[in-house]
């Protein structure tokens, strides 16, 4: 069987409410047409992101880090 649409409650923050009127009186729409263009906007907005980028800074160290092991051993003399 299928089903046209769904009938629910929602709380709208102030904000959404607001475009969600706006739309309604410029456009002439109906509440669920509103909400619904709004809804679609809102998928059809592609999401950035932004690629990871890792900075790294000069610790000053006086020996080799890459060797964990080392770095213990130096670590237990001192």
């Amino acid at each position: 069987m299928y089903r046209r649409g769904m009938r629910t409650t929602v709380n709208l923050d102030s904000d959404v409410e607001a475009a969600l009127e706006q739309l309604r009186r410029t456009e002439g729409l109906g509440p669920s047409e509103a909400l619904n263009r709004l809804a679609r906007k809102g998928l059809a907005v592609p999401t950035a992101r932004l690629p990871y980028v890792h900075r790294s800074s000069s610790l000053g160290a006086r020996c080799d880090l890459t060797n964990i092991g080392d770095v213990l051993d130096l670590l237990d003399a001192e």
